[in-house]
């Protein structure tokens, strides 16, 4: 028997799936869709005895809220998002969410250059070792520990 040589295609999902089926497919328990139906980001249907069905259209939706939650978007963000019909408006609200991310990945670079520059000293203690005072006194967000470093301001070491 010859190959038609057409690609191989993706199992279609079916028609409509339960609750279970859904959560599988992506490794969720079921009380995680439950509690994204009361959240406003799924809404299924009915079948007539009232239990949850799921189609396609979910299959996208629960994949699109695992990425948001995973880029750091809370579950109220990601419903205003998935319901804002205008793309200003949603650009607003992630051009934000992406300035919080450009902040925190400063605080951790900040950390990370840090723990690299301990990592490198020979000193017995690190307090005595001036390199490692200045990448405290450089460290982003350094408010609660008193100025020990010499620096202008506070410096932790820490972390943000």
């Amino acid at each position: 028997m010859k190959s038609s040589g057409a690609p191989p295609t993706a199992p279609t999902p079916p028609a409509t799936m339960t609750i279970g089926e859904l959560a599988g497919r992506f490794g969720l328990a079921t009380h995680v869709l439950r509690h994204w139906e009361s959240a406003g980001l799924l809404e299924p249907a009915r079948d007539p005895h009232g239990r949850r069905r799921y189609d396609a259209a979910h299959l996208t939706r629960v994949a699109v809220v695992l990425r948001a939650k995973a880029a750091g978007l809370a579950l109220d963000d990601i419903r205003e998002l998935l319901r804002a019909g205008d793309p200003a408006v949603r650009r607003q609200r992630l051009e934000a969410h992406r300035e919080e991310l450009r902040r925190r990945v400063a605080e951790a670079q900040a950390c990370l250059d840090l723990v690299e520059c301990a990592l490198g000293c020979a000193h017995d203690d690190l307090a005595d070792c001036p390199r490692f005072r200045e990448a405290v006194a450089a460290t982003a967000g350094a408010e609660d520990l008193p100025a020990v470093t010499g620096a202008e301001r506070a410096t932790r070491w820490y972390g943000p």
